[in-house]
């Protein structure tokens, strides 16, 4: 749970340990804590409690490669689009610079970088410091739609074309040296 909101700490408070009072770290937070761990790093492919705390999953992810590890097996061919929200609390938007970076040091003339200001990991507005769904904003649809239209052939002229929010960033292989 991610929240600054004192009545939801009480209620999960309450739901996992029975009070609103004190909590003891070592005799109630340590175990259950412990407990998440085990179950996440079992890789149980029987047991899943939830998509979030799941072992198949978890087991999917340590097992990746780094996307800046593999990058540069990507055919120059292919266009690569990054959309990353400034204020993600998933995924720093360090590391959609640093994927910038690799693709221009292995010379992929095909690839666009956007960030957009205020929004979370969800493209939804989020602080820098708690994460919000929502529905995915307009604009970056927009963009994301144009970037697609553009990679497919597909000519297809809308009746309105949504333009994108003036406050998102742009940034693309050519106008970054």
């Amino acid at each position: 749970m991610r929240t600054n909101n004192t009545e939801d700490i009480t209620n999960d408070l309450v739901e996992k340990f029975g009070t609103t009072g004190d909590v003891s770290i070592q005799e109630q937070i340590r175990p259950a804590l412990i407990d998440k761990y085990e179950n996440i790093t079992a890789f149980n492919l029987v047991k899943c409690n939830s998509i979030e705390l799941c072992p198949i999953l978890w087991k999917s992810v340590f097992s990746m490669e780094p996307n800046l590890s593999i990058i540069g097996n990507v055919s120059n061919s292919t266009g690569i689009l990054i959309l990353h929200g400034e204020n993600d609390t998933e995924t720093p938007i360090q590391q959609a610079f640093l994927m910038q970076q690799r693709l221009a040091d292995v010379n992929h003339s095909d690839h666009t970088l956007r960030t957009y200001p205020n929004l979370g990991h969800a493209f939804y507005p989020s602080s820098h410091w708690f994460f919000r769904a929502g529905p995915i904003q307009q604009y970056v649809l927009a963009d994301l739609y144009a970037w697609l239209e553009t990679h497919s052939g597909f000519t297809h002229t809308p009746t309105s074309f949504p333009s994108s929010n003036s406050s998102s960033s742009f940034y693309s292989n050519s106008t970054i040296k």
